[in-house]
């Protein structure tokens, strides 16, 4: 893949919350991908950062950058829905650094969370994209989601409604 950037893939620890915070926020800011309209503190994404341990149904997976350890993106699984009965599905996303798309990072950051949820008892994963997102389509596509529906115009940021797609992907689990 021409442009393709060595990186390394590992667990998310405390030490990323800066910056994967402020890559969050980002999207929140610019984009239409997140629904969230108000940037995130750092006290505030922790939580978010502690709900992903190392082991369990709910990963974080950073691609970094070997030589400058900045961080590119991430992949997260979490609950899909709070009931008990929901605990075996997971709602999947990706988000990369704004000047790291395109060079196979979403594919290595997901690859690393499907190899871990191989090994975990999760029956289905679950990803909404917000349209229109080409590039997040054809990730989820790649990775054998299938598309269930849309609903039409379900959010509103930026003055505008948008549609969000949403995909499913059969998972092994034990």
């Amino acid at each position: 893949m021409s442009g393709r950037t060595e990186v390394q893939v590992r667990p998310g620890t405390e030490a990323d919350l800066d910056a994967l915070t402020d890559l969050y926020n980002h999207y929140v800011r610019e984009t239409a991908v997140t629904f969230d309209t108000v940037e995130f503190t750092r006290a505030d994404r922790r939580p978010w950062l502690l709900s992903h341990p190392e082991d369990g149904p709910y990963r974080l997976k950073v691609a970094t950058d070997p030589d400058s350890r900045r961080v590119l993106g991430y992949a997260t699984s979490s609950p899909h829905r709070p009931k008990a009965a929901y605990a075996t599905s997971v709602e999947t996303s990706v988000y990369l650094a704004p000047d790291a798309t395109g060079r196979g990072i979403g594919t290595l950051l997901y690859s690393a969370l499907f190899a871990a949820l191989a090994k975990e008892d999760v029956h289905r994963a679950y990803a909404g994209i917000a349209l229109p997102n080409e590039a997040s389509t054809r990730l989820h596509t790649r990775f054998g989601f299938r598309h269930l529906g849309t609903f039409g115009e379900v959010g509103r940021k930026f003055g505008r409604y948008w549609d969000v797609a949403w995909y499913e992907k059969e998972l092994k689990g034990r």
